[in-house]
């Protein structure tokens, strides 16, 4: 089943051409020795004797050539196909031979154990059988199909896992290739098969395990970002107004001891009168400088509020967010932000609001670390249906870090990645030595405007 007949008849008619040229050689050796014995007259009986003895001989010689060539040609596709099938039968994988019809002519031991069916009950089967239903007609078209090319071998299926059918009833995914050989009765088709259950439920784990954490890491984020919103609002809201009071009060205190220093003074003898002017204006000065430190620590109190969440991005929007974000930089940097933000119909919620102002404040702090940049930009538009933000800067750019270098792992670009995830988005980055670095972020317009989730809106709250 498995030799090839075209060889096999070739080799054999070189061997009957060897064992007539056997003949003829030995047939003229004969000849051309009884012509010599043939010249004495005396002889002539004995040359007819020699000829027939030497034609006889060489008929037998050509006899023993064409024997021992053809048992060789017979011989060596038999070890052969010996060896290939002890192969076949002690592979791992499945292997399938079927005919034009696509009844199965022959069925190994693999495919026994995969399918759990006999080769005696498999074989003279449709191999249909063990494919399921609803992809049959698909998967006998394709087999016919690649019949019809003439290609030798092949992989099955534009897709990288097949279903296959065990005899009880049971799908599991496979990958499969098909050849085909010609025979006297027709063309026959091997498939290969390898059962990928194991590998395939580790890839679902896999994207599990990487989904749950996509989850998790989303809704750690949220439930930082509720936080910081929420000690944000508790420092400008109340430590800031105590402060404020704590200020008025001061003001107050100095008043007060200004006019009665005034009073005593006008009511005390001369020397008293010093006396209480200097201690009035030694007071004063203490009552300034308290001023200074509530007015400075005022001011810290409103960067750090800035710095967890700003007030104005759950106030004014994300627009004004970003102004101030950008103006902020700035003014701590001295680096120019040039915006080009696109008012967008699109009403934010507040969870996608903030993954874009956080994306573009990491952005930001990588060109402050690393960047050396003197000039940023910042592009917020839209592109047919979907977003595009680009944050891009003049500065030094960046070389990827060598495979297995743990110690530069870019973790803020890791951070954007997960917040662009969120939005249903993807990000390029686009660098080289010397010439600067940008981000960008495309996800769809829609994905703003997606209402957030109850669990998301009670942490937020």
């Amino acid at each position: 089943m498995f030799t090839r007949n075209a060889d096999r008849r070739a080799s054999l008619a070189g061997a009957a051409l060897r064992a007539l040229l056997t003949y003829a050689l030995a047939t003229a050796v004969a000849l051309v020795a009884s012509r010599v014995v043939a010249r004495n007259p005396a002889h002539a009986h004995a040359a007819a004797l020699l000829l027939v003895a030497g034609m006889t001989a060489a008929a037998l010689l050509a006899a023993l050539v064409w024997l021992a060539a053809a048992s060789r040609v017979l011989a060596d596709p038999r070890r052969a196909e010996a060896r290939m099938m002890a192969i076949i039968r002690s592979s791992m994988e499945a292997i399938i031979t079927i005919d034009d019809s696509q009844n199965i002519v022959f069925f190994n031991p693999a495919a026994e154990r995969m399918f759990g069916v006999g080769a005696a009950e498999a074989i003279g089967t449709p191999l249909a059988r063990f494919v399921p239903l609803r992809f049959r007609s698909a998967h006998a078209a394709h087999v016919a199909k690649f019949g019809v090319t003439g290609i030798a071998d092949t992989r099955m299926g534009g897709q990288r896992v097949l279903p296959g059918l065990r005899a009880n009833g049971e799908e599991f995914p496979l990958e499969a290739s098909i050849s085909q050989t010609g025979e006297d009765a027709g063309k026959l088709y091997t498939v290969m098969l390898r059962d990928v259950t194991a590998r395939v439920e580790a890839e679902h784990a896999l994207q599990q395990s990487r989904e749950e954490l996509r989850q998790l890491s989303a809704n750690l984020q949220n439930v930082r970002e509720a936080e910081q919103r929420r000690i944000a609002r508790e420092l400008h809201d109340d430590l800031g107004q105590q402060l404020a009071a704590l200020k008025m009060d001061l003001a107050t205190l100095e008043q007060t001891l200004c006019e009665r220093g005034a009073a005593r003074a006008g009511s005390a003898a001369r020397s008293m009168a010093a006396t209480t002017a200097a201690t009035t204006a030694g007071v004063a000065a203490q009552l300034r400088g308290m001023h200074g430190v509530i007015d400075s620590t005022v001011a810290s109190l409103r960067r750090i509020a800035a710095d967890l969440r700003p007030v104005m991005l759950d106030d004014l929007g994300l627009v004004a967010a970003l102004d101030w974000l950008a103006n902020d930089f700035t003014r701590r940097y001295g680096i120019e932000v040039a915006r080009r933000i696109e008012p967008l119909d699109a009403a934010y919620s507040r969870q996608r609001a903030t993954a874009l102002f956080r994306i573009v404040q990491e952005a930001l702090n990588n060109v402050a670390r690393h960047a050396d940049a003197s000039a940023v930009e910042l592009t917020l538009d839209t592109r047919g249906p979907d977003c595009m933000l680009r944050i891009a800067d003049n500065g030094r750019g960046a070389c990827r870090p060598p495979p297995g270098d743990t110690r530069h792992k870019p973790f803020g670009l890791i951070g954007v990645r997960e917040r662009a995830h969120t939005l249903g988005g993807s990000v390029r980055i686009d660098t080289a030595d010397n010439a600067g670095f940008a981000v960008t972020v495309t996800f769809p317009l829609q994905s703003l405007q997606q209402a957030e989730s109850d669990h998301d809106q009670g942490v937020a709250g």
